[in-house]
């Protein structure tokens, strides 16, 4: 804050407020907002009947409830102070932004990602032992697809979805963050909603699916996994396919590393597709942060510039998608190491054939 002189950060709904403080704020119309400023403790401003469910730090925040004739507006303003520069949480509702613009009309506001996000970005052990156990969920569910134990034969995308949704919970996730199945034709569509439709035999089924597990201090950390599955031998033209998108994949995970560039890495990945005729058909970034946020910084995209770090968290997920036909996606979590970019999922890479 001090860098950017930046005098208050309030944060309200979203991953900041949990990330720091352990208290996740309910989605409501009531306001919950935590105010940092340079002196003193932060505060925290909480609706009454929410305070039972606030563990209180006194060391780290002042807890400040306000009842339902008060104005948790004007408690927010006072508690900070003569700031003239402030940042607000990116998933700030704009209507508490509106009444925070009328009741401080000399200050200029910002967003909170400009403060948040690069700490966030850097992992600490205890959240790379986070994102490793929500890895190695999901490397279980993607054994148990590819070994046949899934059935989809028969099953709508949705059965399947809801499958592995039980599965991730199973696995000890306490949020489903997306279950995405996608077959015959629906998987050249990248985020395919799960649908009535009935997978048949010789089709790809595109499974992506992760799920939020919870790590010290009360934050979330997530997990997120695709791999695909072909429900019959696959022929000539999806193998060579599929063997293209598998070596780009492959590229992108063992490019990265401290001080090299995100778009390096999206560089790499995609000059593969394109050399290998595809490249109008990899429609998206390569891959994106993970944390306490299933997308967050850094993004692996063209015009990023900013040098990975040891402890950035991230995804590697090249697709390739013919519309009206098939699509394939292949996606793993990596940590930046001293050593270069380790993944953190390691169920098999290959286009498994599965009769289920």
């Amino acid at each position: 804050m001090l860098s950017q002189g930046v005098d208050a950060c309030l944060l309200s709904v979203g991953p900041d407020l949990p990330w720091l403080v352990g208290y996740e704020a309910m989605p409501l119309e009531r306001l919950t907002m935590l105010v940092v400023t340079h002196e003193g403790p932060a505060t925290l401003v909480v609706p009454q009947l929410e305070v039972p469910r606030v563990v209180e730090r006194p060391d780290v925040f002042a807890v400040q409830a306000w009842g339902e004739t008060d104005d948790p507006i004007a408690l927010v303003a006072n508690a900070m102070g003569p700031a003239r520069h402030a940042v607000l949480g990116d998933k700030t509702w704009a209507t508490f932004l509106v009444a925070l613009t009328r009741a401080c009309p000399d200050v200029q506001f910002g967003v909170s990602s400009s403060v948040i996000g690069p700490l966030r970005a850097v992992k600490d052990p205890h959240e790379i032992h986070a994102l490793r156990s929500g890895a190695e969920a999901v490397d279980r569910i993607a054994a148990d697809l590819q070994g046949g134990r899934i059935p989809l034969i028969g099953r709508t995308e949705q059965e399947v979805s809801a499958d592995i949704g039980r599965r991730l919970l199973e696995e000890g996730h306490h949020r489903v963050n997306f279950a995405i199945v996608a077959s015959g034709p629906n998987s050249a569509s990248p985020h395919h909603e799960p649908s009535a439709r009935v997978i048949g035999p010789n089709e790809v089924v595109l499974c992506d699916f992760g799920g939020t597990l919870m790590g010290k201090g009360g934050a979330g950390y997530c997990s997120d996994i695709t791999r695909c599955v072909f429900t019959g031998e696959p022929n000539a033209e999806l193998r060579e396919i599929y063997a293209v998108l598998f070596a780009a994949e492959a590229a992108g995970v063992a490019a990265g590393g401290p001080g090299v560039a995100a778009e390096d890495v999206d560089s790499i990945t995609r000059n593969i597709i394109k050399e290998g005729g595809y490249g109008e058909w990899f429609v998206h970034r390569t891959g994106h942060g993970i944390g306490v946020e299933e997308h967050e910084d850094p993004y692996i995209v063209s015009g990023n510039r900013n040098a990975l770090e040891v402890g950035n968290a991230y995804s590697v997920e090249p697709g390739i998608y013919l519309p009206g036909r098939f699509g394939f996606r292949l996606e793993d979590i990596v940590i930046v190491t001293p050593n270069g970019a380790e993944p953190l999922n390691h169920a098999n890479r290959q286009l498994v054939s599965v009769e289920a």
